[in-house]
């Protein structure tokens, strides 16, 4: 493996910050938590999987190639990369009271039905795109990645989300909480927002 300890974490640290970000795949998990308990959510947890592999598989291959023609195409993305944090943060922390609202059609019965949700939620993200195709290869030199880089990648890609989803969904109580409390939101909101804003400011260090 050519990825080093340093940037290994920085990445794991990002898929955390993220992770924390309410998005698409809080609402659409809170929402068959709140409607069918733990039972109705793995399934999608398991559907956001699918796109936290496909994503980064492909920013890999795709950008691995742009890199091949253009060797200066990394220390553009890197700057890409940290701007791009460092702006989330900012907006996070600036629209901390934000509320999260729910969609029914995420509720429909069934584990097939859970995890096409998943799947659905995670390929029309924006913020899993931004990340996987735009912010991903700023962390790593893909010129020189390896197989088993490659491998460890979309590992922590899918590893990180799933657990996190996973622990949401098992104590949906206090998810629920948590998306109806302003305080509390404000709260994830704001650590959520420091933690992007800290990665972006590490990026052009590591």
């Amino acid at each position: 493996m050519t990825i080093s300890a340093a940037d290994m974490a920085l990445y794991v640290g990002a898929l955390f910050a993220l992770f924390l970000t309410p998005g698409p795949v809080w609402v659409a998990l809170i929402a068959r938590t709140l409607s069918g308990g733990f039972n109705a959510a793995w399934p999608l947890a398991l559907g956001v999987v699918v796109g936290d592999v496909l994503w980064p598989l492909l920013a890999i291959l795709g950008v691995s190639w742009i890199v091949s023609v253009y060797a200066d195409f990394m220390v553009v993305l890197r700057g890409v990369a940290s701007v791009t944090f460092l702006v989330m943060g900012w907006l996070i922390i600036r629209h901390a009271d934000r509320d999260v609202s729910t969609n029914s059609r995420l509720t429909r019965p069934g584990m097939w039905a859970g995890f096409m949700a998943g799947l659905a939620v995670i390929l029309g993200n924006p913020k899993a795109i931004l990340f996987y195709m735009g912010v991903l290869p700023g962390f790593f030199d893909l010129g020189a990645m390896t197989r088993l880089d490659i491998v460890a990648i979309c590992t922590a890609s899918f590893a990180v989300p799933l657990i996190g989803n996973l622990i949401l969904a098992f104590f949906f109580g206090r998810a629920r909480r948590l998306l109806t409390s302003p305080a509390a939101l404000r709260r994830t909101n704001r650590i959520a927002g420091g933690l992007l804003i800290a990665v972006g400011l590490a990026i052009p260090f590591v």
